[in-house]
């Protein structure tokens, strides 16, 4: 059985000595960075098209990329099969929007 130093000690080690404040702390900047990519990507997403700038799918493939790459980190880190199908949900969309993207500015671009 662990004495009480021991398991502080084992936790810490675990935890890299980050307390669990701290790592609430950067779970919670982490959402609300995202959260902020996704306001600021509306908003610019819709303001280009009542411009009459077309659609920007590259702004959706960078806002979604953040949120698959912390979806496959939490997979390799918790192995949850949730995790793991939404992962794969965001690598798709990530990929089509980034595909999107990248075709219009092929098709639209001046140089031939």
């Amino acid at each position: 059985m662990m004495n009480k130093d021991e398991i502080l000690a084992k936790s810490r080690a675990e935890n890299k000595n980050l307390d669990v404040y701290e790592q609430e702390v950067l779970k919670q900047a982490s959402k609300s960075a995202v959260t902020v990519q996704m306001v600021l990507a509306t908003v610019f997403f819709v303001t280009q098209i009542f411009a009459g700038g077309g659609i920007n799918w590259g702004l959706w493939a960078l806002v979604f990329s953040a949120t698959m790459t912390i979806l496959w980190v939490k997979y390799m880190k918790f192995r949850r099969k949730f995790d793991l199908v939404s992962a794969i949900v965001y690598t798709i969309f990530v990929s089509v929007t980034s595909g999107c993207h990248i075709y219009h500015l092929i098709v639209s671009s001046t140089i031939r």
